[in-house]
């Protein structure tokens, strides 16, 4: 199974590279932006086949390493 873990900041959230790209494409002439926000994508090979175990599992791992759910937002896609 693979789980698809996506992690962006907050809303609310300072994005300071999401700033720095939305001013580099209103330099290169890309109009109709009006915001960016970066974050990033994990993607896990498991070996859980139980589709509830498996998030359970990802969601644990999220909760304690791959997201600072402080600042941060997760969503978990299984396939």
């Amino acid at each position: 199974m693979k789980a698809i873990v996506n992690i962006s900041l907050k809303a609310g959230v300072l994005d300071s590279q999401g700033k720095a790209v939305h001013h580099a494409l209103d330099s290169l002439c890309f109009n109709g932006v009006d915001d960016v926000r970066i974050g990033k994508q994990i993607i896990l090979k498991l070996e859980e086949t139980d589709k509830a175990k498996a998030m359970a599992n990802v969601t644990k791992m999220c909760e304690e390493l791959l997201a600072n759910t402080v600042i941060e937002d997760y969503e978990i896609e299984l396939a």
